[in-house]
């Protein structure tokens, strides 16, 4: 079994909206929806769990009554970070889920997640237990000395770029957030799933990732994402 964990927990308050990002309606749909409209069409996910802020459960579930989301299983609250909000999700799936279930982790604020990324992902994941959604970082990178010069430079040939969809066998996923958080490793800060894994000393695998999987971050975001929209292909975009 496929599961899709939507982490919809964000206030976002760098949107300068009076309402959580992910419900802000973009040509009269909610920005979650269409995240979560890429896991309903996909033929692989079997089930799709949402975690979202206390007092918007109902909102959830009405606008996937209303946008055909039937794969939604289940609605759940979130915690006071990212991490906190990942581990709910996982905890409340046990007894419901195999070792050899797959979950996958996906921003609720990454509304154009790609069938083929996701579909690697799933794969990867199968073949060796884990997959993060990857691409190559094309930018020059510098280790700042202080807040106005640099002597050192990070060669660009060894990074990665990370982000989500991420994807783990529940086995090793339920044992690493029950670690983490009973010896309060990597679960602070900007700290994520991928990251989490690594501190646990879990070599992590990289899947298939897009340029257009955007995080809706700032009002800029929101303006490239209505582009995506309009359009199939932006030639500036790629």
């Amino acid at each position: 079994m496929n599961i899709a964990m939507i982490v919809a927990g964000g206030l976002g308050h760098r949107m300068g909206q009076d309402i959580p990002k992910q419900f802000i309606n973009v040509f009269d749909k909610p920005i979650f929806i269409y995240t979560l409209e890429g896991f309903q069409k996909h033929p692989q996910i079997d089930k799709i769990l949402v975690v979202c802020i206390d007092g918007w459960h109902d909102v959830v579930w009405a606008y996937a009554k209303q946008f055909g989301i039937d794969k939604l299983n289940w609605v759940i609250s979130g915690g006071n970070s990212v991490q906190e909000s990942i581990r709910n999700g996982v905890y409340h799936l046990e007894g419901m889920c195999d070792n050899d279930d797959i979950v996958i982790i996906h921003d609720g604020i990454r509304p154009l997640v790609d069938e083929t990324v996701l579909s690697d992902v799933i794969i990867k994941c199968s073949q060796y237990g884990n997959a993060v959604t990857s691409l190559p970082y094309n930018e020059q990178i510098f280790v700042a000395d202080d807040d106005v010069s640099t002597i050192e430079y990070i060669p660009r040939d060894k990074l990665r770029r990370v982000s989500t969809p991420q994807a783990y066998k529940f086995g090793k996923l339920n044992w690493a957030y029950h670690e983490a958080f009973e010896k309060e490793i990597g679960i602070y800060g900007a700290s994520y799933t991928n990251t989490m894994m690594v501190e646990l000393g879990e070599r992590l695998y990289f899947a298939a990732g897009s340029d257009k999987n955007i995080k809706l971050t700032t009002k800029d975001d929101l303006e490239i994402f209505k582009l995506y929209l309009q359009s199939d292909k932006i030639g500036w975009l790629k």
